[in-house]
């Protein structure tokens, strides 16, 4: 279908002001002018009962910082979401997120402990990965404390957080973790570290936000390649995607990544791991940031906020 008229307005501004780079990425120059892109679809932040900043120590002597969004305040047990957020491994932090962090934990009901992992290519590959497995282990350990309870835990991200949510529950069934995950949400995840393999990667490759050339420059920032079998850093080559933990995959029509997130999920599916896919037409890449100004970025989050009640209530 055509593209959505509240979606073509926001790119019409995207594409003038030019946000997100294209010829050759500078990803330090360009951390401020992607986070201010990525923090305006949420100018009014919802309320939620606390937040709390905190460091935890990381897998090689490194500090992560962590956000705790309490949407209530009870002396009962919540469960956990465990949140990573996206950017291409390269931007965004966790006030870019905050926003909608913020509105999923209040439908859900669930709190969310936001990661602010280690970005390439300071950092690369594994550098996000150790960091998000690190914290998912913490979080289980500190449940108490959080007022989680460890049983119902679940991993959730957006686009490269999609990618390392998908790896952490792979990750936490190779190594037969200390915790159990109960649900992964992924929104329009990073599948693979291969643009040449999907038609949408051709389609949307410019003028959707995200772009082709953008997203081979992540790779190459992250993985230092265009393309890896490592199934840690491209969750849809693992081998076996079986006893995984049940999922919700969003994706948008107009999206470089919309082929590789589907397919990821009939392959989850395939290996007898509940999935559900869920496209939304007429939308491009970063449209569940903007609800003050896409009404169906509100519709997905209500989707996820009640997929994740659904799993973990």
């Amino acid at each position: 279908m055509p593209l959505d008229p509240q979606a073509e307005a926001i790119l019409s501004v995207i594409n003038a002001d030019n946000a997100v780079a294209e010829e050759k990425i500078d990803p330090v120059k360009m951390r401020d002018q992607v986070a201010q892109a990525m923090s305006a679809g949420d100018g009014n932040p919802v309320a939620v009962a606390s937040v709390e900043d905190r460091e935890i120590s990381g897998p090689d002597g490194n500090k992560i910082p962590i956000r705790i969004y309490k949407p209530t305040e009870t002396d009962e047990l919540l469960p956990g979401v465990v949140f990573f957020h996206g950017g291409g491994w390269v931007y965004c932090n966790l006030d870019t997120h905050d926003g909608q962090v913020r509105d999923i934990a209040n439908i859900s009901g669930a709190i969310f402990i936001s990661v602010d992992y280690r970005l390439a290519p300071e950092n690369p590959y594994p550098a996000a990965v150790d960091d998000c497995y690190a914290a998912t282990e913490w979080v289980a350990a500190n449940a108490i404390e959080l007022g989680i309870d460890k049983e119902r835990l679940a991993v959730c991200g957006d686009s490269a957080g999609g990618n390392l949510a998908a790896v952490v529950s792979q990750m936490a069934r190779d190594r037969a973790a200390p915790f159990n995950l109960k649900f992964q949400l992924l929104i329009y995840p990073v599948c693979d570290i291969d643009a040449s393999a999907y038609k949408s990667m051709e389609e949307n490759a410019t003028g959707y936000f995200l772009t082709r050339n953008a997203m081979e420059q992540m790779f190459e920032l992250y993985v230092g390649a265009k393309t890896s079998d490592d199934p840690y850093a491209a969750p849809i080559k693992a081998k076996d995607l079986s006893a995984l933990p049940p999922a919700l995959i969003i994706t948008a029509e107009y999206d470089p990544l919309r082929d590789e997130g589907e397919a990821y999920g009939k392959k989850l599916q395939e290996a007898g791991t509940p999935t559900k896919v869920s496209r939304y037409d007429g939308m491009f890449h970063g449209f569940f940031a903007m609800a003050d100004f896409i009404d169906k970025a509100k519709d997905a989050r209500a989707e996820a906020g009640a997929a994740l009640k659904e799993a973990l209530f």
